[in-house]
């Protein structure tokens, strides 16, 4: 298949506002994290900064194969454009693949974060242990 130094050039927009919504994602998290009380440590939020802790590595993992899809796309165009089409074609295969490994980890990053919700809301229902003196 030949591809023309447009196909890759098309990803652009979509890999861009994707880095975007990772971004968004960590800087959340990182608030969420700067935000626990170091006072309470309870079962309820060790479970939360175990989730948490998951949470960030597969958003680094989610950064990382995103920008490297987003570098396989420029290094395609560049060989298209220096006519080396079977490399830029390979290369533009494997941005492909980068992009998707990256989707794959935000809809694992996406599963744990409805855990996470699941774990809050069990922190919330349970009774607070009261010392009626």
């Amino acid at each position: 298949m030949k591809i023309d130094i447009a196909t890759p050039a098309m990803l652009f927009p979509a890999i861009s506002l994707l880095l975007l919504a990772y971004t968004n994602r960590f800087l959340t998290l990182a608030t969420i994290i700067r935000n626990f009380s170091k006072e309470e440590r309870d079962d309820n939020t060790q479970a939360q900064i175990k989730n948490l802790r998951l949470r960030i590595q597969l958003i680094k993992r989610m950064q990382i194969a995103g920008v490297g899809s987003f570098f396989l796309c420029v290094v395609s165009m560049l060989a298209i454009y220096l006519t080396y089409q079977q490399a830029g074609n390979w290369v533009f295969a494997a941005s492909l693949v980068s992009l998707l490994y990256s989707l794959w980890m935000s809809v694992r990053e996406i599963l744990i974060s409805v855990e996470a919700l699941d774990v809050h809301l069990e922190g919330i229902n349970q009774p607070k242990d009261k010392d009626v003196s």
